[in-house]
């Protein structure tokens, strides 16, 4: 089952080091043990949280599977660790997971119509949605249909201090949006 996870610098979760590729344990339970991931990428926010403190990569979870009902984490026993995700990426997983998924609950990351980056980033999904960062910040927008949620333009990028600004409002079309 593909899945995402967050690590420190290094592949270290919880001071356990992890290699590239397969990664194995004995049990999986999600409140005690296992290896840990998300079926939904920006739940790994939750866990790993500052974007300059992790990073994210796309794994296999296998094994023994436990998952709980409080968000998309799952335990496993065989962790299979697939690619290390840039940070566009790593939204783009998450906007693409939210629009084959529009009507389960938001991640607590994900702001309804605006929002400004803090820890690296925002997740902003509405009518409408506009965010603004500082450089180095990524935006990541999803533009919904009014009266059924479902997803239909998405837009990620990085304010670059050139093509997109600190301090400045952008839509999901990568516009400038002046805010009142």
């Amino acid at each position: 089952m593909l899945a995402y996870k967050a690590f420190e610098p290094g592949l270290v979760c919880r001071g356990y080091q992890f290699k590239m590729g397969l990664n194995t344990t004995d049990k999986a339970n999600c409140a005690k043990n296992g290896f840990h991931c998300a079926a939904n990428p920006l739940d790994c926010l939750s866990y790993y949280r500052d974007m300059g403190c992790a990073e994210y990569y796309l794994v296999n979870a296998g094994g023994d599977i436990d998952e709980d009902n409080s968000d998309s984490k799952i335990a496993c026993t065989e962790l299979t660790i697939i690619k290390k995700l840039s940070r566009e990426e790593f939204f783009l997983h998450g906007l693409a997971y939210a629009s084959d998924h529009p009507l389960l609950k938001w991640s607590s990351h994900v702001s309804k119509e605006r929002a400004e980056a803090r820890c690296g980033y925002a997740v902003v999904r509405g009518i409408d949605p506009i965010a603004k960062g500082n450089v180095g910040d990524i935006i990541a927008l999803a533009k919904e249909e009014p009266h059924t949620q479902k997803i239909v333009e998405l837009a990620v990028t990085r304010i670059d201090g050139e093509k997109t600004r600190a301090g400045i409002w952008y839509g999901v079309d990568l516009h400038e949006r002046h805010v009142t």
